[in-house]
């Protein structure tokens, strides 16, 4: 059964006040093109996982759509500052609930084993754990010991986009696969934009995404720019710039553009 669909239709498969785990990386392969579109369907009061988000977290917060993250590092590395993103957080719209990258996977794991809460080491030192709730100690039954835990993220979307997918929902990352792998699993439902979608019968290399656990399939060519999807095209620095001179008008135009996909 074919699960591909269009983007519009995806979308509006998800509700306001959703909480969506978006793949990719800062600005390396996020899922652009489906949060284009949530802003588009004026989605509210979204929550965001992300170890490292930029634009995708960013526009959300630019169109008022963004409610809380759960996230290591939001910016735009050598591009500076996400800036939508930090307003909303200095005038209270935005919750942070504040992690390391590495405890937003080990809560996601927590998800996919099925318990209340992970384990995890390498706070010693930090003020993190003091500084948010996102972080707790528990007693080591086995050492008696003092063992800092997250409790468990579950999406109710992961969104991830990849180079190629089937009608069916396999899908294929070329190149570095971030967290996509551990959020899809970790989530009750999955969504795949992808830049090429090929009939399933046409495979040269192994999927590393199931299909049974996705839901939808999308093809969205340059679904990741102004990001870089490799080997596919670069970062679009002329258009990261731009959005950042002007990021209300950038919104401005996401909402007014007609799709076709």
């Amino acid at each position: 059964m074919s699960k591909q669909t269009s983007l519009k239709t995806a979308v509006a498969a998800v509700e306001d006040g959703a909480l969506l785990a978006l793949g990719g990386n800062a600005l390396h392969r996020s899922p652009v093109a489906f949060v284009k579109e949530l802003i588009r369907q004026e989605k509210k009061n979204l929550s965001v996982i992300k170890t490292a988000g930029a634009l995708d977290v960013d526009l959300l917060a630019a169109a008022q759509s963004l409610k809380a993250v759960y996230g290591g590092y939001i910016g735009f590395e050598m591009f500076g500052l996400a800036q939508s993103y930090r307003k909303g957080v200095q005038k209270g719209d935005i919750t942070v609930y504040e992690h390391a990258c590495a405890s937003v996977i080990a809560a996601l794991r927590a998800s996919i084993y099925g318990i209340p809460f992970q384990p995890l080491n390498g706070f010693q030192g930090s003020e993190l754990p003091e500084l948010t709730g996102e972080v707790r100690y528990v007693t080591c039954p086995f050492t008696g010991e003092k063992t800092a835990v997250v409790s468990a993220l579950r999406p109710d979307y992961t969104v991830i986009h990849t180079n190629i997918a089937d009608e069916k929902g396999n899908a294929f990352i070329e190149g570095a696969v971030f967290e996509d792998l551990i959020m899809v699993r970790a989530a009750k439902k999955v969504i795949v934009t992808a830049e090429q979608v090929i009939d399933s019968e046409s495979w040269t290399v192994r999927p590393q995404v199931p299909g049974f656990l996705v839901e939808h399939v999308v093809l969205a060519e340059n679904g990741a720019a102004p990001g870089s999807c490799a080997p596919l095209y670069s970062i679009d620095k002329a258009g990261v710039v731009a959005y950042l001179q002007n990021c209300e008008g950038f919104v401005e135009k996401v909402k007014e553009a007609e799709i076709h996909v």
